[in-house]
């Protein structure tokens, strides 16, 4: 983990401990458990008071700074289940710097619940002073390990640690963007609410498993909630994730299935930029595939000015953060590998409704924030005393996981041309290029507030694919927005690609 994968989880820290009730810290033995208790948990919270949480420390452990709290590392040799030849191990992270809130985590084996206890002789302190042997401190988080890169090796395949933060990679993979298990008022003035999973349980594989069960109680000011996430690392890492959610008030922005990436540079985005590197990002666009069956690409940007896009849908087919440029040249950085950073896809099991896909661009003037976030907001507020229920699948991997006859456009290059003119540089890739005959087809460029000129298409023999290319006028110094497709008559061949620029 880097820098900034700990700051991003940092704004946090007023978050939540134990689970209570059927669950206390202090309750050592096994417990009858099954998949209904952690609703059953929620629901009891969300008709109480929210309590803010426990985040006392130890002086030598709370008041550690960035250096020292790296020092503390959990000992590979004492994982859960180390030695059992199971599919799948368990890691745990130590609480301390950002990481105050407790978080309590316990194993389910034969329908029983049993708390793992928190023992500082499995960690290494470094520097650090030893903790007292007989302080019960819990944890602040934990990480999956499996054999999906080699079968003698068990690599880390994910990580829950810092509010409702998790991340994940696939096979070849380092971490890049993360999700979140829920996202309020992200984007709004009155400021963001950041919920908390405060207990997880999980369940112990079979020894022929290829997925692992991981339960996790989340709490917060306005809302608790319950989630079930089915993992199965792999080429493509999927998460299923069942969730239902009991506002404590009406959320009338509440983001589902909620991800955060950095953009700091690129292709299209360079002002102001004094740097070797052609491009720096975890992920370079949005991609929607909406309810009435059209396929959207929407470049990222690192705006001057927080600019917030929203797609309205019905009944969403999926979207995501993408990481479409895989070619280590487009980066030029041996140390942070984008090119092998994952693209994480949404995709919702059953209607969700009306609502609108939401993506918000924070203007940043460092790689180390996460300044982009994408999620899924329902039209109608989520009514306090209610239970509201979702499923849905992520994909971590290095594409979206639904194949596309479609054309798909790869990079989003943008230039000056002279006062008050840009103009915009769009390669395409696709098997379908091929067996096209190059007199049939055409560009289609539309734009708010803005005159389009000079639209050009021509092979790009080095991609093995084509180049639209357009410039664009402006008369106002306003954001315009644009749409662009390659067509064949009057048949859209390539996805839709939408921008907003901004003077």
């Amino acid at each position: 983990m880097n820098r900034r994968h700990f700051l991003q989880a940092a704004a946090s820290l007023p978050l939540a401990s134990a689970a209570g009730g059927l669950f206390t810290p202090a309750r050592a033995q096994a417990t009858p458990f099954d998949r209904s208790i952690v609703r059953q948990l929620a629901r009891d919270a969300a008709s109480k008071p929210y309590k803010a949480p426990d985040t006392n420390l130890p002086n030598n452990l709370k008041n550690l700074d960035y250096d020292h709290y790296r020092q503390i590392r959990f000992l590979a040799e004492h994982a859960l289940w180390r030695g059992e030849k199971l599919p799948f191990e368990v890691q745990f992270f130590h609480r301390g710097f950002f990481y105050a809130p407790r978080v309590d985590i316990y194993e389910v084996a034969n329908g029983q619940a049993t708390k793992i206890p928190y023992r500082p002789d499995e960690f290494s302190f470094g520097n650090n002073p030893l903790p007292d042997p007989q302080a019960d401190l819990g944890f602040a988080g934990f990480r999956i390990h499996a054999p999906i890169n080699r079968p003698d090796y068990y690599d880390e395949v994910c990580v829950f640690l810092g509010a409702s933060y998790f991340r994940a990679v696939a096979k070849g993979e380092i971490y890049g963007l993360s999700a979140r298990g829920l996202a309020i008022n992200t984007g709004e003035a009155k400021g963001e609410e950041f919920p908390s999973f405060k207990t997880f349980w999980i369940e112990k594989p079979a020894v022929n498993a290829n997925s692992i069960v991981v339960h996790a109680l989340l709490d917060s000011e306005s809302t608790t909630a319950a989630y079930r996430f089915t993992i199965r690392p792999g080429d493509i890492t999927v998460f299923d994730v069942e969730m239902a959610i009991y506002p404590r008030v009406d959320l009338d922005h509440a983001g589902l299935a909620p991800m955060t990436s950095m953009f700091f540079f690129g292709p299209n985005d360079r002002i102001n930029v004094d740097d070797f590197r052609p491009a720096v990002h975890d992920s370079d666009g949005m991609g929607i595939y909406n309810g009435r069956g059209e396929e959207l690409w929407r470049p990222l940007s690192n705006p001057g000015d927080l600019q917030i896009s929203s797609f309205s849908d019905l009944n969403p087919r999926g979207f995501g953060l993408m990481q479409r440029q895989k070619n280590f040249l487009e980066y030029e950085d041996i140390e942070s590998g984008f090119e092998r950073r994952p693209s994480l896809w949404a995709e919702p099991i059953g209607d969700w409704g009306e609502g609108s896909v939401q993506l918000i661009e924070i203007p940043t003037k460092e790689e180390i924030h996460d300044n982009v976030a994408g999620f899924w907001l329902p039209k109608n507020p989520l009514q306090a005393k209610g239970e509201h229920t979702y499923t849905y699948r992520l994909h971590w991997g290095p594409d979206n996981p639904k194949a596309t006859s479609l054309v798909r456009f790869v990079r989003t290059g943008v230039g000056a041309r002279g006062e008050g003119i840009k103009i915009f540089v769009l390669d395409l890739t696709g098997d379908r290029l091929k067996s096209i005959d190059p007199k049939t087809i055409h560009g289609n460029v539309t734009a708010e507030k803005a005159e389009i000129k000079n639209i050009v298409i021509q092979p790009n023999p080095a991609i093995g694919g084509w180049r639209l290319s357009f410039e664009a006028s402006v008369k106002e110094k306003t954001p315009i927005e644009l749409r662009a497709s390659l067509m064949q008559g009057n048949d859209a061949i390539s996805e839709v690609w939408v921008y907003r620029w901004t003077p």
